[in-house]
């Protein structure tokens, strides 16, 4: 049942939708995602915001909301913990694919996207899935990075973060990126400097941050700070973002495991200039709650949060 508060009457609400999720993840970055073909929650923003809590609602990193499309097989869209949305997720697009497939919405060996950095096609692969990334951007004002001293591409630029020079290689795929060299990243404060270049006045869009050890030319350990989500297990467009980095800067060729908090990418940059991304997608449970959509201009969402109940 809706527990209402005291004095709380029924219709002060807009309406109650009771949604299906499934909760998933990829090496450890998880997810909810929700089947929107037959519904359409307006305020995706507070509802990313809400079952995302970790401890007041589901629990994940992303909310992924699967839609039709008039240019692709089916369209995601990506919604952070915080409430943003961004244009792409690695192992977010890996979960889609395997929802699509574990549901019976596509018989086909590989599938098409859309998202908001375009169309991406994910395929079947010996129980894993294989993205192709597309095309890296390298150009700074594509990413975009507002360095107007700087033409072209960023490599190595010196990021001065409180007193600590950053050497920064900036790449987008799809969603902007800036891959730093460490000595150990096991023990690097991630969580101190992350939010710091995350929203530097440099990076328009803020940006994701990749920590990184090179173990040797085909071996990278990584730790990523993802743009409104925060430090996570794994980044799937971060660790392609790395492989291309790490290459520019001769550290590493171009087939490339990424290993993880969460567990290993396998990345490749291939001569067609496309990246492909190849790893596991793990369902975890199913579920459906009951969400309260409520009237513009009403109390606030602490006051409705206390007085409230969404859950059954």
């Amino acid at each position: 049942m809706i527990l209402f508060g005291e004095n709380i009457s029924p219709t002060f609400y807009e309406r109650i939708m009771r949604i299906r999720f499934t909760k998933m993840h990829g090496l450890g970055n998880d997810f909810i995602l929700i089947d929107c073909r037959e519904i359409s929650p307006h305020d995706v923003s507070a509802i990313a915001q809400r079952l995302c809590h970790r401890r007041l609602g589901i629990g994940a990193d992303q909310l992924l909301l699967l839609y039709p499309s008039v240019i692709a097989d089916f369209r995601m869209r990506i919604v952070n913990a915080d409430g943003s949305e961004v244009e792409m997720c690695g192992n977010g697009i890996r979960c889609f694919a395997k929802f699509i497939w574990d549901m019976g919405l596509s018989d086909k060996q590989i599938i098409r996207i859309e998202t908001l950095a375009g169309v991406i096609r994910p395929e079947k692969s010996d129980g894993l899935v294989k993205v192709d990334m597309g095309e890296p951007i390298l150009d700074k004002d594509k990413i975009p990075v507002d360095l107007p001293e700087v033409q072209g591409s960023i490599i190595d630029y010196p990021l001065v973060i409180d007193d600590t020079v950053f050497n920064i290689t900036c790449v987008s795929m799809g969603n902007p990126h800036a891959v730093i060299v460490v000595e150990n990243v096991s023990t690097f404060p991630v969580a101190y400097y992350g939010p710091m270049i995350e929203n530097h006045h440099i990076f328009p869009k803020r940006t994701n941050v990749e920590f990184i050890e090179v173990l040797n030319p085909s071996e990278i350990k990584m730790r990523v700070w993802e743009r409104g989500s925060g430090e996570t297990m794994a980044c799937g467009t971060g660790a392609s973002a790395v492989v291309v980095a790490s290459h520019l800067k001769s550290l590493t060729g171009k087939q490339v495991t990424i290993h993880l908090k969460g567990g290993d990418l396998f990345i490749e940059w291939s001569s067609d200039n496309h990246v492909s991304m190849t790893g596991p997608a793990t369902e975890v449970f199913t579920g459906e709650i009951e969400l309260h959509e409520w009237p513009r201009g009403d109390s606030s969402s602490e006051d409705r949060t206390r007085k409230t109940s969404i859950f059954r």
